[in-house]
């Protein structure tokens, strides 16, 4: 930057737009980066390679697909793998149909704001609550379980005789509808985003050249934009399955558990969190299906998404009047979500006897399960602890992957597309692969089973996902923030901050999500926490050992529980789709 007639110029800002007007310079670049490469090389890449060895290896000596075959070849390991395909790929396309059908039913019903508000709200539960809410729901007992009581009515059949929900023949497609409950809400939000991205002047040139209401759903919507949406939704579904470990242990009872098993939960049951040659074995697979899938979705949605708005937007015409079962289908998806969440509500409103005893519609509400929860210190010390954890993991988070993010904005071509697809891979690592030489890490630098060490994972785990999000918006913006930017900004530091204010959506994307993310976790404090870190999500699940007498105050404990990240969600659902919408995937 010099100075012409007195005013600040920058040099390097000729000649065709680029990238790389912001960037920093090489020993800077080193320095930023150096937060991440060191929490991703030790927590991330270090044990997975570590995972990779233990899987052909016993003490060190080679046996190549020895503990492969031993895994594979185990009573029930099939149905295992096949289960896990079932859920990899049947929920995320219900996922999908119904989130593309209810975002389009919702956007011409009056109602529809309504609805999308509720839909969001079970995204943003902690999957421990939806399993707790979902076995209430299902409860085996007429006399407690609503849809129980509600299937033995519609089928004519006696108490002893209803269809179990979660025995082993129906609890797999129990858990499925606990999940697409969970996640439709996140999927009406980003084809919704898609629909309003959709630039009007599209479907008038489909129109001018003589198309009909097909052709512009098809080449107006599903061609430029919709059909990488639905790749979009598609792949976060089919990654969000592979975390279905919370809902199986929380929700399925200790004697159908075998029946609903997955990789998540069988390479845990085989490894307990330590380094074994069969679970590292179970582990790879599992890697090798998640890498060969995000290998498919990069294809999808390589390139940035949304596109830009029509720079010269044409009025919107008067919406047509909704039909008849579009306003059906929008109300009877927010009756069916609002179940759930009515039952656990009113669970929660019945003491700990009639809890246990009899379903919430035999008795009046009480408050005692609340009063006996909360008069107690462990739920206070667990709410505390869980909010310090979220508060410094999400602040650490955001610190290291603005500086990652910043220098990695300015990649173009291969090393951008290369580094995207690193930081993804590294996002979806599942942490009961990597379990055990994370707590080997953890016990040379740390003592394991600390608040420490639990906050370190949830920092490395987090980080590859914060720095994709703020790399892509970053690599977005126009070029006249970026020159302000630079002009703006004496040093580094300053044009950065001046980046982050532009990109503020983003940034609090990665906040939210991050804080919700902690503070609903179970797996990683099952995994390393300690007796002086106990987090929330294991506190909840501890309590589910005895279900039936704790029902009450573990209905009460969960909506205490979900209260904090159903807020952070609802009241940043906006900044949440531009923010992780931002850029695409680069």
């Amino acid at each position: 930057m010099s100075r012409v007639l007195g005013e600040p110029a920058v040099l390097d800002d000729v000649g065709p737009p680029r990238r790389g007007r912001a960037y920093p310079a090489a020993g800077t670049t080193s320095t930023l980066l150096l937060p991440a490469l060191l929490l991703l090389g030790g927590l991330v890449a270090w044990p997975v390679l570590r995972t990779l060895h233990a899987s052909v290896t016993t003490d060190g000596r080679w046996v190549g697909a020895e503990h492969f075959r031993t895994a594979l070849g185990a009573p029930g390991t099939g149905a295992v793998v096949g289960r896990t395909l079932l859920w990899a790929l049947l929920v995320p396309a219900v996922v999908t149909v119904l989130g593309y059908l209810l975002a389009a039913a919702s956007r011409r019903s009056q109602e529809g704001g309504l609805v999308r508000l509720i839909l969001v709200v079970p995204t943003a539960l902690p999957l421990v609550v939806t399993g707790v809410t979902f076995r209430l729901m299902y409860d085996p007992d007429p006399e407690r379980g609503l849809a129980t009581l509600v299937a033995a009515t519609l089928t004519g059949r006696s108490a002893a005789d209803a269809p179990q929900l979660l025995g082993p023949g129906l609890v797999t497609v129990a858990l499925m509808s606990a999940f697409v409950w969970a996640w439709v809400g996140l999927a009406v939000l980003v084809f919704r985003a898609a629909l309003d991205a959709v630039p009007p002047s599209l479907a008038d040139a489909v129109r001018a050249y003589g198309g009909n209401r097909r052709d512009v759903l098809w080449d107006a919507q599903w061609r430029p934009l919709l059909l990488r949406t639905v790749a979009v939704v598609f792949t976060l579904a089919a990654l969000g399955t592979a975390r279905t470990f919370d809902l199986i242990l929380v929700m399925t009872p200790g004697s159908v558990r075998d029946e609903a098993s997955v990789l998540a939960l069988r390479v845990w049951q085989t490894s307990n969190g330590a380094t074994t040659g069969e679970g590292a074995a179970l582990g790879v697979v599992w890697l090798v299906a998640v890498a060969a899938g995000l290998l498919v979705a990069a294809l999808f949605v390589r390139q940035a998404w949304p596109p830009p708005r029509d720079p010269a937007p044409v009025a919107p015409e008067a919406a047509p009047a909704p039909r008849r079962t579009t306003r059906l289908l929008v109300a009877g998806a927010a009756v069916a979500w609002l179940v759930p969440l009515g039952v656990l509500l009113a669970t929660s409103l019945h003491g700990p006897v009639d809890a246990a005893a009899r379903g919430w519609w035999w008795s009046p509400p009480s408050l005692d399960s609340y009063r006996d929860l909360l008069t107690g210190t462990e739920l206070w010390g667990t709410l505390g602890f869980t909010l310090v954890l979220a508060t410094v993991v999400t602040a650490v988070v955001l610190g290291v992957a603005l500086l990652a993010a910043y220098p990695l904005a300015w990649l173009t071509g291969p090393p951008a597309q290369a580094t995207g697809l690193l930081l993804m891979a590294a996002s979806i690592v599942p942490v009961q692969v990597i379990a055990g030489p994370v707590n080997e890490v953890l016990g040379v630098a740390l003592s394991s089973g600390t608040a420490r060490g639990l906050a370190l994972v949830h920092v490395a785990l987090g980080v590859p996902f914060a720095v994709l999000v703020l790399r892509n918006a970053f690599a977005d913006l126009p070029a006249e923030q970026v020159r302000a930017a630079r002009v703006g900004g004496r040093h580094w530091w300053g044009t950065l901050r001046l980046l982050a204010r532009h990109n503020r959506p983003a940034v609090v994307a990665v906040a939210v999500l991050e804080f919700v993310q902690v503070w609903n976790d179970l797996v990683v404090g099952l995994l390393f926490s300690g007796p002086g870190a106990l987090p929330l999500g294991l506190f909840l699940a501890g309590q589910t050992r005895g279900f039936a007498a704790n029902s009450g105050a573990l209905a009460a404990g969960s909506v205490i529980a979900s209260i904090l990240p159903v807020l952070l969600v609802v009241l940043a659902r906006r900044q949440l789709v531009a923010g992780l919408v931002a850029g695409g995937v680069r």
